[in-house]
């Protein structure tokens, strides 16, 4: 009886072990791969955003808006990228969005979302994020996708941030 009991509980046991330390020993070898091409994407995205660029330089996050969760200053001073990610109507949108020197935008993008297909969704088409293209901070001639208000708030809430994180990193008020 006692060995009908102990011995699959040993032979589960091992089969756990062994399992495991496959899989850690994968994991080993891929998380630099996975992690270099991370690295790869997001370098791609920036130069997606401000294709002058030469290299980017990562700024310190201190003192900006909460919603902005990576800064960026041109090498070659054409502009900036802040990555910025807050709450829509179906989890966060995360966007990248390119400032020049003169304060104006270059280009955003949605870099990630959940939102309701057909709807908030469309934060993510080129004709939304296109429209603010060229804008200041006024934001001028922007308007709102009709039926997807909060999609629509928390993007140019982000590009408000934008402006902020922009005003701070480049000493302009």
């Amino acid at each position: 009886m006692k060995k009908d009991f102990i011995a699959p509980i040993v032979v589960l046991t091992l089969i756990c072990l062994v399992i495991s330390a496959a899989l850690a020993i994968t994991n080993s070898f891929t998380e630099p791969v996975i992690t270099a091409a991370a690295v790869e994407r997001s370098a791609q995205a920036r130069l997606e955003i401000i294709p002058d660029a030469e290299g980017f330089e990562e700024l310190p996050l201190e003192g900006m808006p909460a919603s902005v969760r990576g800064a960026f200053k041109t090498t070659n001073n054409v502009g900036y990228i802040f990555i910025l990610a807050s709450g829509g109507y179906g989890g966060d949108i995360e966007i990248m969005c390119g400032i020049s020197m003169d304060g104006s935008i270059i280009k955003t993008k949605v870099l990630q979302h959940n939102e309701t297909k057909g709807l908030g969704a469309r934060v993510a088409e080129p004709a939304f994020g296109s429209q603010f293209d060229g804008k200041d901070s006024a934001l001028e001639g922007v308007s709102a996708i009709s039926g997807a208000s909060i999609s629509s708030k928390a993007y140019l809430g982000e590009i408000r941030d934008a402006f902020e994180a922009f005003a701070i990193v480049s000493g302009v008020k």
